[in-house]
């Protein structure tokens, strides 16, 4: 092993300790060492961190600054020990992110995407991806977090899931309606009954009895929002946007009971796993309805008052 390579193992185990899980980070570096030394250094220099950010060359900007952003954070803490290391400079690759417009599912639509994922086949498919989408919509749990959920991290006694992983590597819990986890407690009995021995420890399972895959996922909700006739060449809804439609119809929700949203948006933010109420503004996006009902709630001066 190249002093290199040591350097990158101590790297990453330090900011693990730390709390991050740094899994793209670390394919990133040993790539990186691998590329210095494949043009002949034992040296990390900014001209061959910037050369070996910028692959593949067909790559999105946005996807280059992410490799040189990595490249700088190891760069600066190999500066520390190694004073020959150069730092890449911040701004090379400018890269406005553009977030997807979500598409906000109905409760008439959830109602189908459900009835169409329980009818899929094998019957354990079906099951699952009928608990699964259920879940994620009245929930607002991100996929990879219901994706990654073990059994043990799902306590239908108590209504409650334990998420152990979630963004940014913080555990946080999710109490459930009654009404939830009793659909979900349906769903472990007959996974349980067509499954009994699986090959995974994971919640949901595949219809091998496995972990679930994320693009099989994204795969069998192309599949179901196409036969609904709701995706077009324009129009993708996604398994996140379950999330954005969680939140908003939440809104409307306490809206029409006239909840004083101000004072509650923070234990949405909680709810939803976001670090402040600041995050969660981004999922409740304007609707006709969502916006008719913020307008009856303003007040307007009486008639001569400016």
């Amino acid at each position: 092993m190249s002093g290199l390579e040591v350097h990158v193992d101590d790297y990453l185990r330090l900011r693990r300790a730390l709390g991050y899980r740094l899994e793209r980070e670390e394919r990133w570096l040993h790539q990186l060492i691998a590329y210095v030394q494949g043009a002949g250094s034992q040296t990390l220099t900014s001209e061959l961190a910037i050369s070996w950010a910028r692959l593949p060359a067909t790559a999105q900007r946005r996807h280059w600054a992410q490799r040189l952003g990595c490249a700088r954070k190891f760069a600066t803490y190999l500066h520390t020990i190694d004073p020959s290391t150069q730092i890449p400079p911040t701004g090379l690759f400018p890269a406005e992110r553009h977030r997807p417009t979500p598409y906000l599912w109905t409760v008439e639509q959830i109602e189908v995407l459900l009835e169409t994922a329980r009818a899929l086949r094998p019957p354990l498919r079906g099951l699952t991806y009928w608990g699964l989408f259920g879940l994620l919509a009245v929930s607002g749990m991100r996929l990879g977090e219901a994706v990654g959920l073990h059994r043990g991290d799902v306590d239908l006694d108590t209504a409650v899931i334990t998420i152990r992983h979630a963004k940014f590597d913080r555990p946080r819990i999710v109490p459930l309606h009654p009404s939830a986890a009793s659909a979900l407690r349906l769903y472990a009995t007959g996974r349980d009954e067509l499954c009994p021995q699986p090959r995974s420890d994971a919640f949901f399972l595949s219809a091998r009895g496995a972990t679930l895959d994320r693009s099989q996922v994204d795969k069998t909700l192309r599949q179901i929002t196409t036969a609904m006739g709701i995706r077009t060449a324009t129009i993708h809804p996604r398994a996140h946007d379950l999330r954005h439609s969680f939140a908003v119809h939440t809104l409307i929700r306490w809206m029409r009971e006239d909840v004083i949203v101000d004072e509650h948006i923070g234990v949405l933010s909680t709810y939803l796993g976001h670090v402040s109420p600041a995050g969660t503004y981004w999922y409740l996006t304007a609707v006709p309805e969502l916006m008719e009902l913020a307008a009856g709630r303003l007040q307007l001066p009486p008639a001569g008052v400016r």
